[in-house]
């Protein structure tokens, strides 16, 4: 018997955001999947995330980029593409009108799209926001989880025992951010670092993508901590998951810790805490509250000051964290 699903099984899913934007997309991914297969386009490491009813591909593609053409529409293969979905959910192009006027051609009124943040009007969570889009209900704060794969939870052993983290309190630090604006100053950071390996008799994981190694100079907060440098996402989620503590900026990273229940603090500067906040049972957003944040990103990269992030005094964050942890 033949296993291959009708289009009326199958919804495709176009989805441009990076890694915070994803995690905060993953209950509009579930709520989409119950019950047929989803075809998801987006970027392809975020396969190591996704409920197993998802497929993943990249949204690098010749069907995608076509769409931004006029006339594409008349295209025979991309009329076979786009009609083997029942439904089609787009949270890309949706200020293209070319995009939109080719694509609902091609779907015969099948697709939705939308713009890929709320408007201004609309005082949603991100996540809320995506829901709201497919008429999902908002999940509850402690609902968004992500289990780690048994392949990644037998990596993650062996990290432990080659940097002799086992049996240890181990506390990990995620220093930078999709921007340099956004990210506390290195030197709180190893001011924390320090103090955890006081309080605990600990170790500290940073944890360095390729922004932070291109873009940072993180020697000194290094020294004498374990370096993951540029890691996949299920061995990044696995290493997040035996953490102690997690600290980071509002960035990626912390959305992901969040979601795996690890217990997380999030350092908010000129970021919207109300929409962009990460979701989970264990987290706590640190913030200064100062007059001027949030703001916008053309006011966030030319601030003289960021007085946002550098008067949050790794003694007010040091206190707040000793909170969160048990005592040694």
């Amino acid at each position: 018997m033949s296993t291959k699903l009708t289009a009326a099984e199958r919804s495709l899913v176009l989805f441009p955001g990076a890694l915070g934007d994803f995690v905060c997309f993953l209950p509009t991914l579930r709520f989409l999947s119950q019950g047929k297969e989803v075809n998801l386009l987006a970027r392809s490491e975020f396969a190591d995330l996704v409920p197993t009813t998802v497929k993943v591909g990249s949204l690098e593609r010749y069907e995608i980029r076509r769409l931004f053409v006029p006339g594409s529409a008349q295209e025979e293969h991309l009329r076979d593409f786009f009609s083997s979905y029942s439904s089609i959910f787009s949270w890309l192009g949706g200020a293209q009108s070319t995009f939109v006027r080719e694509l609902n051609q091609l779907s015969q009124g099948r697709a939705g799209v939308f713009p890929f943040q709320p408007g201004a009007q609309m005082r949603l969570h991100q996540s809320e926001y995506y829901l709201a889009c497919v008429g999902g209900r908002p999940l509850e704060t402690g609902k968004v989880e992500i289990p780690v794969k048994p392949e990644a939870v037998a990596w993650s052993e062996r990290y432990w025992q080659q940097h002799f983290l086992k049996g240890t309190p181990v506390m990990t630090l995620a220093p930078g951010s999709g921007a340099r604006e956004k990210n506390w100053p290195d030197a709180s950071f190893r001011a924390v670092a320090d103090w955890w390996r006081r309080r605990t008799c600990g170790s500290v994981i940073v944890i360095l993508g390729p922004v932070e190694e291109e873009k940072g100079d993180h020697t000194a907060l290094c020294e004498g901590a374990v370096v993951a440098r540029n890691l996949n996402l299920e061995k990044l989620a696995a290493l997040l998951a035996r953490s102690e503590l997690y600290l980071g900026n509002d960035s990626g990273v912390s959305h992901l810790a969040a979601a795996l229940g690890v217990t997380t603090a999030v350092l908010f500067g000129p970021s919207n805490v109300a929409r962009w906040a990460p979701q989970g049972k264990n987290v706590t957003v640190l913030t200064q509250k100062t007059e001027c944040s949030p703001c916008t990103v053309s006011t966030m990269k030319s601030c003289p000051h960021r007085k946002c992030l550098t008067t949050l005094e790794p003694e007010y964050v040091i206190k707040k964290l000793a909170g969160l942890v048990s005592s040694p």
